[in-house]
């Protein structure tokens, strides 16, 4: 019987993504940020970054919505993992996504930073073009959102 090690595979990278909603001005609104670099640069995208080694999918979520957003003491749910092999042109990434919904007072807190060029929130009825698969993820979220709003 022939045994294979962890080291005979290859191994994808992990990424974590945050869908992040508030109502401002009576309407659906997502966080979204506009990309400072390469792939997808200048493109507008949820949130999100690499997992560190030693770090948990929660903890990495957490840090990076602070990188890119500033926002800090979000309440992050697990939505949903998201794998389709192309999602991401640099290399096999599989991404565990995040959502919340924020209060008013708190969506106002948001600044960029780190390889954010941009942070902003955007009415769900009116969004940019997405980076990666971030449209198919948003239209998951919103559903699940929709779901879980219904008595």
């Amino acid at each position: 019987m022939l045994t294979r090690s962890a080291a005979d595979y290859e191994r994808p990278s992990v990424s974590v993504d945050t869908i992040l909603f508030a109502t401002l001005d009576e309407s659906l609104h997502v966080l979204l940020i506009r990309r400072g670099r390469w792939p997808f640069e200048g493109y507008w995208a949820l949130p999100g970054g690499f997992v560190e080694i030693d770090e948990s999918l929660e903890d990495a979520a957490a840090r990076e919505l602070f990188e890119e957003t500033g926002l800090t003491d979000v309440s992050l749910q697990q939505l949903h993992a998201f794998g389709d092999p192309g999602r991401d042109p640099r290399t096999r990434v599989i991404t565990i996504s995040y959502l919340a919904q924020v209060d008013e007072r708190q969506a106002r807190k948001i600044r960029a930073g780190d390889d954010a060029a941009d942070a902003r929130w955007w009415p769900v009825s009116g969004l940019p073009p997405l980076a990666f698969d971030h449209a198919y993820i948003l239209e998951f979220a919103m559903q699940r959102l929709t779901n879980l709003n219904q008595p």
